[in-house]
């Protein structure tokens, strides 16, 4: 179950359950509707009109027990799961693959406090078919239980594994690309930075869908764009979580926030992919623009009328989101094919 349908059933349960009143969300529908005719029609569906935040322990918990259903994977896929010392990842293996190919680190979204490697098997195992690489997808520890820079910390172990045991995957070390969505693409931009400063575990391209990158927007004035799925509630939340503090009030610690590094020079080529009415467009930008001032190559998709976590939502079954894959898929390729 994605979190768009988690968060939909959780606010249900809520008003079932008397936790959430019924004229509190009749009048949250009513302030939300107009917001929609911004979204690309093939987007639309009655459950944007009642968006849910993950505010605390009781949504969390609810959400985290949605979450824990668990997709199928893509016919002729291969996943097996290995245990990297304390981390666990899952490994997926395109069918009729030469070796070596090149290889993706792959970090699930969620807010840093939900998610799990299982909830992403359409993405991970879509990734691992359509451009016939291995990707390696991350079980990392979650916040608030493990806040920051555990589930950095975790990636960082997965991707030095990934470098050791690169001849066993058939990856080629060169051709290993780190990316992820939401909060997973905040952590592998972050990730990204920590093995350019540590030189050990080179990383030829980053790929980063609708990335969490600053947490200092939940202390800037809400935009109009539609704040739909994962709302301002929501990201202080996480981002609180995450950072064991509040966000955005002080300078966090290195390689906390993506957004808040100062010298972007190095690091390898980018793709930044967003929609126009995500919460996390104006960030996605601002840091694009950063890395290419930076001298970094990097391309920025912005997807009209695409909300936050749309595309594997809907995936490939609507005009909107196999436009923005396509745009992933080619992106993804040339920098699998051309690492810097």
């Amino acid at each position: 179950m994605n979190l768009r349908r988690a968060l939909l059933t959780v606010a249900s349960t809520l008003v079932a359950t008397g936790v959430l009143a019924g004229a509190a969300l009749a009048a949250h529908v009513r302030r939300h509707r107009p917001l929609l005719t911004q979204v690309a029609p093939d987007l639309r569906t009655p459950a944007l009109a009642a968006p849910l935040s993950v505010g605390g322990p009781v949504t969390l918990g609810l959400v985290r027990r949605l979450l824990a259903n668990e997709p199928v994977v893509r016919p002729g896929v291969g996943v097996h799961e290995v245990r990297v010392g304390e981390v666990r990842v899952l490994v997926y293996r395109p069918p009729n693959r030469t070796e070596p190919t090149a290889g993706l680190l792959w970090l699930h979204g969620g807010g840093f406090v939900m998610g799990r490697p299982e909830g992403d098997h359409p993405q991970s195992s879509w990734l691992a078919a359509e451009l016939g690489v291995v990707v390696v997808s991350v079980d990392y520890r979650l916040a608030p239980e493990h806040p920051f820079p555990a589930g950095l910390d975790d990636a960082h172990v997965a991707l030095v594994w990934m470098h050791a045991h690169a001849e066993e995957l058939g990856v080629d070390p060169d051709r290993i690309a780190v990316g992820g969505a939401s909060a997973g693409a905040g952590l592998a931009a972050t990730l990204v930075q920590r093995a350019h400063d540590e030189a050990r575990v080179p990383v030829a391209f980053q790929l980063l869908l609708c990335p969490m990158l600053d947490d200092r927007t939940t202390g800037r004035p809400v935009s109009q764009r539609p704040h739909l799925v994962w709302t301002p509630r929501s990201n202080r939340y996480g981002w609180a979580s995450y950072l064991g503090g509040s966000p955005g009030s002080s300078e966090p610690a290195p390689y906390a926030a993506a957004s808040r590094r100062l010298d972007l020079v190095g690091l390898p080529p980018a793709w930044i992919g967003v929609g126009d009415v995500d919460l996390f467009h104006d960030e996605s930008l601002d840091y694009a623009q950063r890395l290419t001032a930076a001298g970094v190559d990097c391309t920025v998709h912005v997807e009209p009328g695409m909300y936050h976590g749309a595309d594997a939502s809907f995936a490939d079954t609507v005009e909107t989101t196999r436009r923005f894959r396509r745009h992933l898929l080619n992106a993804a390729r040339a920098g699998f094919t051309d690492p810097r």
